[in-house]
């Protein structure tokens, strides 16, 4: 075959190129391990031995449709009875189109295939509404810090103080210098996270020493009889490093204790941001502490400043400067 002969390779099915792909790219990534679902979700769908230059626009647009018609957390129902919402358009995008459109990218440029047939992914990306800005209100904060369990207090607290994302939160014990008072890690993107050790910071972590070697946010085993501590063999009253996964059944309980609604747990991130920038009225800074690599990103966050343009505005209206006729007239 001509593909054959140009790149030293056979075909190249979707099984071959997801491997590869996780070697060269997916495990590296901060989301290695939703990357790795999604890439066997594709598989499944697709079945491993498809060529990827059999895979069209008919194929993706199947692919789309499958995938947005499934809810969240695969469940039809939630725990009050009611029917599970859809999952959205975004969630869609990342697990399908986006994905597999890496995957062509990176066969079509590092590996040197060719493909005639590539699918139009304009065509097949949903429209994803515009991300809001939500964030806590009078109230809010303190009932999440009372719901909050006492083992996981420690990295509640901390992710409230960064704002980072959710997995930069999982820091290790390396991560930390304390001469530099820095802590790094490898966030979205594969950029680099530099968040500072401030005062409040550094008062929360040195206790945590000891806790455990590697990690520094630890929980306490309550229930070893459960399925998961039974498989990793933990046994009651130790301390085990925060997962993803824990993390966020941690969250979802300890946001329905506190009666807090609509308010997903990248809120916290907005809730920082905001604040930040009413304190300081500085876009740039919270582009550098939410580690945006365009500051366009960041802008969605100027609303917050529309109370002190107001007053700033009034204060150059002042009545003396307005002329008596208008002031008649708006009498």
């Amino acid at each position: 075959m001509e593909q054959e002969k140009r790149t030293g390779n056979g075909p190249l099915t979707l099984d071959l190129a997801a491997g590869r792909y996780w070697e060269e790219v997916g495990k590296h990534l901060a989301n290695s391990g939703t990357t790795w679902t999604d890439l066997d979700r594709l598989i499944k769908f697709f079945s491993g031995d498809t060529r990827l230059d059999q895979i069209t626009d008919r194929e993706v647009a199947g692919l789309v449709s499958w995938r947005r018609g499934q809810t969240k957390q695969g469940r039809a129902k939630k725990a009050d009875g009611t029917q599970m919402q859809l999952i959205a358009p975004a969630t869609v995008n990342r697990s399908t189109t986006v994905l597999l459109k890496s995957l062509f990218t990176r066969a079509r440029r590092t590996w040197r295939y060719q493909f005639p047939m590539e699918p139009n992914w304009k065509d097949h990306t949903l429209k994803e509404p515009e991300e809001r800005v939500r964030f806590l209100k009078q109230g809010e904060g303190e009932k999440l810090d009372a719901a909050v369990r006492d083992d996981y207090g420690p990295w509640f607290t901390f992710c409230r103080l960064t704002g980072l994302r959710h997995k930069e939160t999982l820091i290790r014990w390396k991560d930390v210098n304390w001469f530099a008072k820095r802590i790094t890690t490898i966030g979205k993107g594969g950029r680099i996270v530099s968040t500072p050790i401030t005062p409040t910071i550094k008062a929360l972590l040195e206790p945590l020493i000891g806790h455990h070697p590697e990690f520094v946010f630890t929980y306490v085993c309550r229930r070893p009889d459960t399925p998961h501590a039974k498989a990793a063999g933990q046994v009651k009253g130790q301390r085990y490093p925060i997962t993803p996964d824990g993390a966020k059944s941690q969250w979802r309980r300890m946001k329905a204790r506190a009666g807090v609604d609509d308010f997903r747990f990248h809120d916290i991130r907005h809730d920082v941001a905001t604040k930040l920038l009413k304190q300081t009225g500085n876009l740039r800074l919270v582009q550098k502490a939410l580690n945006h690599a365009d500051i366009a990103t960041t802008t969605k966050y100027a609303h917050v400043m529309d109370d002190e343009l107001s007053a700033a505005l009034e204060t150059l209206a002042s009545p003396q400067k307005i002329p008596q006729t208008t002031l008649k007239q708006a009498g």
